[in-house]
């Protein structure tokens, strides 16, 4: 697997001093073009801790480079991965569907691809490996447990409202990284059983996880343009959706803080 940062293009963002630069990175997958974002603390130093940010299933957009900077401005090296390639922007739910089918169907593609996007992240300035948490939104963060059941070396795994089930359950007990899963307790896409399954496998190889579910959440509730009519099975929820982002912020501190 041939993995390069062809060309990138930087720009100086807001005078804030919140974060000093945002760079686009064309970069490319077994030579397939890619378009990721990179956003860099306004005080770059050694050692620095960094968060890989996967998409949900409408691919890369302005979400997640907003995203990235807002992780840059905590002190973190932040790259916005993209998964379905340069140009390949979804533009209704069934676009998207199909292209989230795609990885899904395809398990080891998908690894392929966010460990691409890993290994790019790795080799910017300043980088500490031994301090990097990816984390992802619904197809996003299947794909972040799905990299950690490649049994990668990290400081740790997030999953906002992602799928459980994977192709093969005996490769939940290859996972080697501490996991955080922020769930809607009554997601339809993630039925119990589910839940079941991977917790009890997490218990059987005395994984180190945590596992938070938000009482009246379905999937997608951390996302405004999901709407607001849980009966639909995917709905913004503010309550949750400020919950897990404490949570998740304290998985940072714990795992890979930026002081």
């Amino acid at each position: 697997m041939k993995i390069f940062a062809a060309f990138f293009t930087a720009f100086l963002l807001s005078t804030s001093g919140a974060f000093a630069k945002a760079i686009i990175l064309d970069y490319a997958v077994e030579g397939v073009p890619h378009e990721g974002f990179l956003a860099i603390p306004d005080k770059p130093k050694e050692n620095m801790p960094a968060v890989l940010i996967i998409h949900d299933w409408m691919g890369p957009s302005d979400y997640y480079q907003k995203k990235a900077q807002e992780m840059a401005a905590l002190g973190y090296v932040a790259i916005a991965a993209d998964i379905y390639g340069k140009g390949i922007r979804p533009k209704s739910p069934k676009e998207a569907g199909e292209q989230a089918g795609k990885y899904k169907n395809q398990v080891k593609l998908f690894r392929t691809k966010i460990i691409a996007a890993l290994d790019l992240l790795k080799k910017q300035k300043g980088v500490d490996s031994k301090k990097i948490i990816v984390f992802g939104y619904c197809f996003g963060g299947t794909g972040a447990l799905e990299l950690a059941r490649t049994g990668a070396d990290l400081a740790g795994v997030v999953s906002f409202h992602g799928g459980l089930k994977t192709v093969t359950r005996s490769e939940n007990m290859q996972i080697r990284t501490p996991i955080l899963i922020l769930h809607g307790a009554i997601d339809p896409n993630v039925p119990p059983q589910e839940v079941t399954d991977f917790l009890t496998d997490l218990d059987k190889s005395k994984q180190d996880y945590q596992f938070i579910s938000y009482s009246g959440a379905v999937h997608a509730f951390t996302n405004p343009a999901a709407g607001n009519d849980p009966s639909k099975g995917a709905a913004y929820d503010a309550k949750a959706d400020a919950r897990s982002w404490v949570h998740f912020l304290a998985f940072l501190r714990e795992k890979a803080p930026a002081n």
